[in-house]
């Protein structure tokens, strides 16, 4: 038996069903609840088995689609969603109607999550990734997916009977997937090929998932023309050692392009004049663009201004170990060769990314400074996220303060018609006339207490016969009969909290433990019980992790614990489409600043889920006091237990204090006046902020039409720009250290300023080689309340006006440059002044990484 071949079989579906076909084949009917109640109605039972309109049409006996194709109501049913589907895709949308907006945009990503019928995810990034892409569908937004596609996911999780995570990885079939091959006019497959240094060719073929009016590019290397251990490259996500990492992403990145120069080609979108990298997994994207350019006959430094000017850059991670990291010889090896990318030579792509430039070893290749390096454009995704992210790679602008470093923040957002629950949504046609649940005013008396409080209900009940099946399933699996008081678990009418987050240790899974005999008492609390739901995935190597799931999963297995508090595995999109819905309240309690975004309590929120959270990630911004619970950080703790054991307490105090009695205090028809209040504050005021909508129309506005205007103006005219901005950068990096500010005159003050009063500044630069048109001069001034009088604080600037030439002291040449800074606040103020490059073509006054200040 262990030779099995397995296939998959496609149903045939009847002529006057064939609308069904193209349903299923684009991804749209994940988000489009009509599509979905159609192929629920094919079958009830093959639905709920799958949730995949492809299985379920494989899974459905012939008799049943002839039945159905003579049924003409729902042949029309099918040809009208079809239809409907088709003017989704053409119609003008939100971006049709912006000027000057780039034809179309790539996007990069490790993995995607779209739906749980395509597993090509592990956790939030790629929940994130799928996200962008349905609202950039539903924008409008041209994109272009770029990733791999992995035979068998990310894997399977199951628990052990001692509470040990274990993994399985099935091997998927891509023809019973949401998928078609990119073929060539002949009818062959398309292929992307890397040249290796061992004189192998890396080849990939490429498949394309119809995502609404984007289109997802996955690149799949389990083809004959590799040989077996080359095959196995796209075996699984993040599986694998460095080298086995650094093919994947060496093919996520140059592949990618060369898979987008295919699909220009054989499906007719338009050449990508953005290229965004949602971390830094694909980083190589831009080398390979850089060697295209140096065939056109560009310079290195020529084609990399043209390069960093199109590329957007998102990191997601807040802590250095977060980041990927190759050892120097492995770079060195695979780039070697100009087989890989012809004209870059192995120096020029050291130089872009050794940790050296952070401070670090040279003995390391950093992808989240290759990113930076390659990109013009960066952010993280939240605003407290860019401010950990400006710290983390201060180092690579020195001279610069961290708050100046080119790194904005566009906070996470999620796809709203992915996650909000259908009782919302039917909630919202009912009374508002609209499913779009992030456009309406909840506060309005247009939906009654009892109506949203029916929803609630609704939703958690709902989650809470998930949960029973899943714990009874999961026991079925291990011991093949599932205990009896698995139909008790839970209980539709108490007050329950979600967690569920990856296994990594920062999240702290077990925080809630600290004080376990606490825990259970508010667990079992005969007036006001609590329940706790908890789902989430350890990486594979990462025993840490796996040890806090046992930890929490023994604690949950107490027979007095267990119908109060549950550990559901293989938690995936399926599962937290019914969790998110279905808790009155979402936890999460990592150790802040180390929490990017979060986007779970983003989900949870959109359906009137309150948060109860650190303040990291995106509640850091959004919580205002009114719209869930703060726990307090105990930063200032002496150790980790110390600041573990404050956080737990405040934890529990919120819970049984605050919680607790407001969820249960009920009028006298049994409704929790005030918690709705908060709910409906909730859906009113975080919905709209917290859409994927949102985020996608600020990448747009903020960083992809930018990244089009700075990449327009380099392409033009034979990259004549290109090249005089590279020329450019070598005569300023070179003339630099002769730049300097000789000397600063000032007046205009009375002996004690007062609010109101000018302060007139002339400031003598010695410019060397170059013009005053090549530098800026600005006065930088703030609150200035250190001891040592030598930091600022609430930093402005302003650029001082270039005046004339004159000898500064000791006889040296300098150009003077002046200006007036009005004194508008009482307190402590100071000032310098420096001087910046300068030209039209630099993102930010910091690209160059060059300053020269006053002494």
């Amino acid at each position: 038996m262990k030779a099995i071949r397995r296939f998959t079989v496609r149903a045939v579906i009847p002529e006057a069903l064939a609308a069904l076909d193209e349903l299923a084949l684009n991804l749209r009917w994940s988000w489009h609840r009509p599509t979905q109640r159609l192929f629920r109605s094919i079958s009830e039972e093959a639905w709920h088995a799958s949730h995949d309109p492809i299985q379920l049409l494989g899974a459905v006996e012939p008799a049943r689609l002839e039945e159905l194709a003579a049924d003409p109501a729902f042949v029309q049913q099918a040809n009208d969603l079809r239809d409907d589907l088709r003017r989704y895709l053409s119609e003008p949308r939100w971006y049709q109607g912006l000027v000057d907006a780039p034809q179309s945009i790539a996007y990069f990503s490790a993995e995607f999550g779209v739906a749980a019928a395509l597993p090509q995810y592990s956790g939030g990034l790629g929940i994130l990734a799928g996200d962008h892409l349905k609202a950039a569908s539903d924008l409008g937004v041209p994109l272009i997916g770029i990733g791999l596609f992995y035979r068998s996911g990310y894997f399977r999780q199951s628990i052990s009977g001692d509470g040990w995570q274990q993994e399985a990885y099935p091997v998927l079939d891509p023809d019973g997937l949401p998928l078609s091959v990119l073929r060539r006019p002949d009818g062959m497959a398309a292929r992307v090929s890397l040249g290796l240094p061992d004189g192998r060719a890396l080849a990939a073929r490429v498949w394309v998932a119809e995502v609404g009016r984007v289109k997802l590019l996955l690149l799949d290397t389990n083809i004959r023309d590799n040989d077996e251990e080359l095959r196995s490259v796209t075996d699984r996500l993040y599986g694998g050692g460095g080298e086995h990492r650094l093919l994947q992403e060496l093919l996520l990145g140059i592949g990618g392009v060369r898979a987008i120069a295919l699909a220009v080609e054989l499906l007719g979108v338009a050449q990508p004049t953005v290229f965004h990298t949602n971390e830094g997994h694909s980083g190589f994207q831009g080398l390979e663009r850089i060697s295209n350019l140096i065939g056109e006959g560009l310079s290195f430094d020529e084609a990399l201004q043209v390069v960093r000017a199109g590329t957007v850059f998102t990191t997601h991670t807040p802590v250095p170990a977060g980041i990927d990291r190759f050892e120097r010889p492995l770079i060195e090896r695979y780039f070697a060769t100009p087989d890989l990318l012809p004209g870059v030579t192995l120096d020029q792509v050291l130089g872009l990314a050794l940790e050296s430039q952070m401070g670090g070893p040279d003995s390391v290749f950093n992808m989240a400074v290759l990113g930076l390096r390659l990109g013009q454009h960066a952010n993280g995704v939240a605003k407290l996220h860019g401010r950990v992210s400006r710290a983390m790679f201060q180092p690579l602008w020195p001279g610069f303060d961290a708050d100046e470093v080119p790194i904005t923040s566009v906070t996470n957002g999620v796809h709203a018609p992915t996650w909000v629950d259908s009782s919302l949504i039917a909630l919202a046609e009912a009374h508002f006339g609209t499913g779009d649940t992030t456009r309406v005013d909840w506060e309005s008396d247009q939906v009654t207490d009892a109506g949203l409080w029916a929803a609630r209900n609704e939703m958690r009940a709902s989650t809470v016969a998930d949960a029973r099946r899943r714990v009874r399933a999961a026991h079925e699996a291990a011991g093949g009969v599932a205990p009896a008081w698995t139909d008790e678990v839970l209980d539709a009418n108490t007050l329950t909290i979600g967690f569920a987050r990856r296994g990594a240790s920062y999240k702290r899974l077990t925080l809630m433990l600290h004080d376990k005999e606490r825990l259970a008492k508010i667990l079992l609390d005969p007036e006001r019980p609590v329940q706790i739901v908890v789902a989430g995935k350890a990486h594979p190597a990462d025993d840490e992790g796996k040890r806090l799931i046992q930890e929490l999963y023994e604690f949950a297995e107490q027979p007095e614990i267990r119908e109060h508090l549950v550990f559901l595995p293989n938690y995936d999109i399926t599962m937290a489409q019914t969790l998110y819905p279905g808790t009155d309240v979402w936890l999460n309690n990592p150790l802040r600043p180390m929490e990017a975004c979060g986007t779970s309590g983003m989900k949870a929120a959109l359906n009137g889920s309150l948060n109860l959270s650190i303040l990291d990630g995106w509640w850091d911004e959004y919580y205002d006091g009114k719209n869930g619970w703060a726990i307090p950080s105990a930063d200032s703790a002496g150790d980790s237990d110390e600041r573990d054991a404050l956080e737990a307490a405040a934890l529990y105090d919120l819970i049984e204090h605050q919680l607790a009695p407001m969820f249960y205090e009920r009028s006298e028809d049994g409704i929790p006046v005030a918690w709705l209040g908060r709910v409906r504050y909730d859906l009113k005021t975080l919905s709209p902020e917290l859409s994927a909508d949102r985020m996608v129309m600020q990448y747009v506005q903020e960083l992809y039409a930018p990244a089009h205007h700075f990449a327009a103006k380099l392409d033009a005219h034979g990259f004549a720009a290109a090249r005089a901005l590279s020329a450019w950068k070598r005569k300023v990096v070179a003339a630099w250290p002769q730049v300097a500010v000789a000397h600063v005159e000032s007046g205009g003050l009375d002996a004690v300023p007062q609010v109101g009063e000018e302060l007139h500044l002339r400031a003598h630069v010695a410019l060397g080689a170059l013009a005053p048109a090549d530098v800026r001069v600005e006065v930088v001034y703030g609150r200035s309340e250190s001891a040592a009088g030598d930091e600022l604080t609430e930093l402005r600037s302003q650029e001082l006006e270039l005046e004339g030439g004159a000898p500064a002291k000791g006889g040296a040449a300098t150009t003077a440059f002046g200006g007036i800074v009005v004194l508008d606040r009482a307190g402590s103020f100071g000032y310098t002044v420096r001087v910046l490059p300068k030209n039209e073509l630099l993102a930010s006054a910091a690209e160059l990484g060059l300053v020269a200040s006053a002494g």
